[in-house]
């Protein structure tokens, strides 16, 4: 009698993971809109502190040119992502509190929804702020309050009725420095003046709640590894009642999610 051995099969990495959910459902829409706001030149240096894949960083390459872009992050799966993507970036593997980088050696430096995540938000962003040129363009994007996001909203109130506060605040993370006067402080902290913020309004988009839900479980950054099969099945029949409001006609689901931009120009000495 033969047998037949399984077939193990390897979970998607975070990484693939986050480039190939979140990247579509919410953070593809940032990259190109901070890079224009940015106002950033061809042939001009360009550095992406918490680069993640690559989104931003790739959308001011294709602006200024693959050589005149690096992107830093501390996470090596996201890195080797972005390698794949962008070989002609420049990829480097560092924490944002200490950039192994050159004073005054960017004309712009960028940061997309990786602020919140940092160990230390004041010793990020003065390295940030260490690196750039006199002249130069600060621009840092974050997620507003989860208040402001009403999908996300629901979802956080949804895990706390199921699974209690520490589930839901895992899941609320992201949005943990989604307010403009706690910006403030970080940036005067950091020694950054005259600092501008701004709401800026996006949208979340996935093709089912099934979807959302399953890549919000596996997300390394909020509930990966917090939720069993049970809970995740709890969970899913749930969001389908509490999601009916944000459904389109053709199935999917829509809410906006505004980020809060930092921006700053280093004055010329």
């Amino acid at each position: 009698m033969s047998s037949l051995s399984k077939v193990e099969t390897k979970p998607p990495s975070p990484a693939l993971i986050y480039h190939q959910q979140f990247v579509p459902a919410l953070f593809g829409q940032w990259g190109p809109r901070l890079a224009v706001q940015a106002n950033l030149r061809s042939g001009t240096a360009i550095l992406d502190v918490g680069c993640g894949t690559g989104v931003l960083a790739s959308a001011a390459a294709d602006m200024v040119g693959d050589e005149c872009v690096t992107g830093a992050d501390i996470n090596p799966d996201m890195l080797d992502m972005a390698r794949q993507l962008r070989p002609n970036i420049k990829w480097l593997q560092a924490p944002a509190e200490n950039l192994p980088l050159a004073d005054a050696s960017y004309d712009a430096v960028l940061s997309q929804f990786a602020l919140m995540f940092f160990d230390s938000r004041v010793k990020g962003l003065a390295e940030m702020w260490r690196v750039l040129k006199p002249g130069g363009t600060l621009l840092v994007a974050v997620c507003d309050g989860i208040h402001r996001s009403p999908g996300y909203a629901v979802l956080a109130e949804v895990l706390n009725s199921l699974f209690g506060p520490d589930v839901a605040e895992s899941f609320r993370a992201p949005f943990s420095a989604g307010d403009a006067g706690h910006l403030r402080e970080l940036v005067q902290e950091a020694g950054i003046p005259d600092v501008r913020i701004k709401q800026q309004l996006g949208t979340v988009r996935f093709d089912t709640i099934g979807n959302m839900i399953a890549t919000e479980r596996a997300c390394v950054f909020t509930l990966g590894g917090i939720l069993d099969d049970a809970q995740f099945t709890q969970l899913v029949r749930e969001a389908d009642m509490a999601f009916k409001d944000f459904l389109t006609d053709n199935g999917t689901v829509e809410f906006t999610m505004p980020a809060l931009t930092i921006q700053a120009q280093k004055k010329k000495e």
